[in-house]
């Protein structure tokens, strides 16, 4: 159940976004065997003044943060990491020097689904 968070400039197409969103969501599947109705996804977009980045960044660049249940191993994030990248990239022509990526991995007793704390 990874919840991403996709953070980039603003003034991209819908289609382009549902794309973005695709390439993430299929790279996850491959890598983590996640179901293809496991989306929980959203984009923030940023006004330029608003969103800082290294002059060797493009303006296609964004930040993907993951938070993901706890236990995957290294090599399933980095495959996972691979695929999103790889995704983006042969799709939309992103750099890969312009698609950072990151995971969080909070405990299982800091999550709450339906009313419960998961264990």
């Amino acid at each position: 159940m990874p919840i991403v968070k996709v953070s980039m400039l603003e003034g991209k197409s819908v289609a382009y976004k549902k794309k973005l969103l695709d390439c993430i969501h299929n790279g996850l599947e491959e890598a983590f065997g996640i179901d293809s109705e496991d989306r929980f996804q959203r984009i923030e977009e940023y006004s330029q003044e608003n969103f800082e980045t290294a002059s060797s960044k493009s303006k296609d660049f964004m930040i993907i943060e993951l938070t993901i249940f706890p236990g995957r191993s290294r090599e399933k994030k980095r495959e996972a990491i691979e695929r999103m990248t790889e995704h983006i990239n042969s799709t939309l022509q992103i750099s890969k020097k312009d698609i950072f990526i990151i995971f969080y991995e909070p405990p299982l007793e800091n999550w709450g689904m339906t009313g419960k704390q998961k264990e």
